[in-house]
């Protein structure tokens, strides 16, 4: 491999989930002399890193309309994203979530001029998550990939034997967190509690991710309403947004918790936040690995998250944290109860979280990703 390769990296949207910052972090860290990176995107209203992308040097493509205008996709984003490969002909297209990557596989077959591009694919969710039709559609065109990157062990088991591809194929690439910069210390907690308008001496619980089903957070909540029977009243602040944003704000008014609870919305300034919670909690039923677990651990926090995806790959139960199963608010209020009641035990498991996030490390990560590109070029 001689020069630049001209690098697409694909995605369904470039909103503040944990699969789209990830594109972030790793754009920080390409090399520049061996690679080219371009990103194209579907959806033109999750659009909130595509700034920070170009403020990266990356050239950002919206393939599904207008950027920022809200509705639905243009559906003709399938012929703009053939167009933008053979115009552009990259020699490699990275895929990220599998409705784009069934389109790429489909239509970067049979290019002109030897210009078919080499296809990774990133799979961020395990296999179960996808609808039936997105399952299908994704299963059918699976071998045609060059290389599949699973974010965890756990991802990596759910990719069917039968749509794998013989040799070293799927390579499993723990992702990390860039937090290079971000406050910390107790005048970073007194400015995030006072920014949110927490008591500085008050018990705070946070969690970060989309408001949607598999994150569960109606679980947090009932949690939430258990912690505070019996003990000062804890505050739990939700940072995030989704489309169940209103159910679980009549949630919290059903459990009675209204007032000690703090829904944030969507937040670009997550990494400052994070030195204001005492202990951070993910309710979610699926997971691949998510970003936000990675930042709070790397931010000194105690984390209390459920059995699933890759968490348990990072995190060791009654170590940096506590793990417990999906669907269970007692589990959960307990195990918050735990360190709500024992100061000395949150900071034995923070310290702990924060020593093992030095193996969280992004730029490692993007060369191991790039190992997988220069593999898959020389064939």
């Amino acid at each position: 491999m001689t020069g630049r390769t001209r690098v697409l990296w694909l995605a369904k949207g470039l909103g503040r989930g944990g699969a789209e910052q990830l594109l972030l972090n790793c754009a920080r860290q390409v090399d520049a002399s061996r690679y080219e990176v371009e990103v194209a995107y579907v959806l033109p209203w999750k659009d909130a890193l595509a700034p920070a992308l170009t403020e990266a040097g990356v050239r950002v493509h919206c393939l599904g309309g207008v950027p920022g205008a809200p509705g639905r996709a243009d559906p003709r984003w399938p012929l703009r994203l053939r167009r933008l490969l053979a115009d552009r002909r990259y020699g490699l297209v990275h895929t990220h979530m599998p409705v784009p990557a069934t389109a790429a596989r489909l239509l970067s077959y049979g290019l002109g001029g030897g210009g078919a591009p080499r296809l990774v694919h990133t799979e961020h969710n395990v296999w179960d998550r996808y609808r039936p039709a997105t399952r299908w559609a994704n299963a059918l065109t699976y071998r045609r990939n060059d290389a599949v990157i699973a974010v965890s062990h756990a991802v990596e088991r759910t990719i069917p034997a039968a749509r794998r591809r013989p040799g070293a194929w799927v390579h499993v690439v723990h992702h990390g967190p860039d937090l290079a910069g971000a406050p910390q210390g107790p005048a970073a907690r007194a400015a995030a509690r006072a920014g949110l308008g927490l008591p500085q001496d008050a018990f705070v619980v946070g969690t970060v991710g989309n408001l949607t089903p598999k994150k569960d957070q109606s679980t947090l909540l009932a949690a939430h309403a258990e912690l505070c029977r019996g003990r000062p009243p804890a505050r739990l602040v939700v940072i995030g947004a989704g489309p169940l944003d209103e159910r679980l704000r009549a949630r919290a008014a059903e459990l009675g918790v209204t007032d000690s609870v703090l829904f944030t919305g969507s937040r670009p300034d997550v990494p400052a936040l994070l030195p204001g919670l005492d202990v951070f909690a993910l309710s979610s039923r699926q997971e691949g690995l998510p970003v936000a677990l990675m930042e709070a651990m790397t931010s000194g926090l105690p984390a209390v998250v459920t059995r699933v995806g890759g968490m348990p790959e990072v995190l060791d139960d009654g170590e940096q944290g506590f793990l417990v199963e999906p669907g269970d608010p007692v589990a959960l209020a307990a195990a918050l109860g735990r360190l709500a009641d024992d100061p000395e035990l949150r900071e034995r498991l923070g310290a702990a979280a924060r020593e093992r996030s030095a193996r969280f490390d992004v730029a490692g990560a993007q060369r191991a990703v790039e190992a997988v590109y220069e593999k898959v070029l020389r064939r």
